[in-house]
C-alpha cells in the first residue's frame, strides 16, 4: 500500500492471533483526497489574497476551516 491516505483510513483488527484488515471504500478515499486538495488550493488562495491585497479574507478561511474539520472528522471517525 503506497497510498498514504488509504493506509491512514485502513482499520486493523487482531482477534485471536489473526490480523483482519478492513480497507476503506474507494469513494471515501477519493473524498478525503479531494478535501485535502481543496484545502491546499484554498490555502494558496488565502496566501495570494494576503500578498496582493494585504487583507484577510474570512470567507476563504471559513472554507479552509470547514474542510480541515471534515477531513479530521473522517480520519478520527474511521478509527473509532
Amino acid at each position: 500500500m503506497t497510498d498514504l491516505i488509504k493506509k491512514a483510513l485502513t482499520k486493523r483488527f487482531e482477534p485471536r492471533h489473526r490480523v483482519l484488515v478492513a480497507e476503506p471504500s474507494p469513494k471515501l478515499v477519493l473524498l478525503v483526497k479531494f478535501s485535502l486538495g481543496m484545502t491546499g488550493l484554498l490555502s494558496v488562495l488565502e496566501i495570494a489574497h494576503l500578498i496582493v491585497l494585504h487583507s484577510w479574507n474570512s470567507e476563504v478561511f471559513a472554507g479552509i476551516t470547514g474542510l480541515v474539520g471534515t477531513v479530521t472528522g473522517v480520519l478520527i471517525g474511521r478509527h473509532a
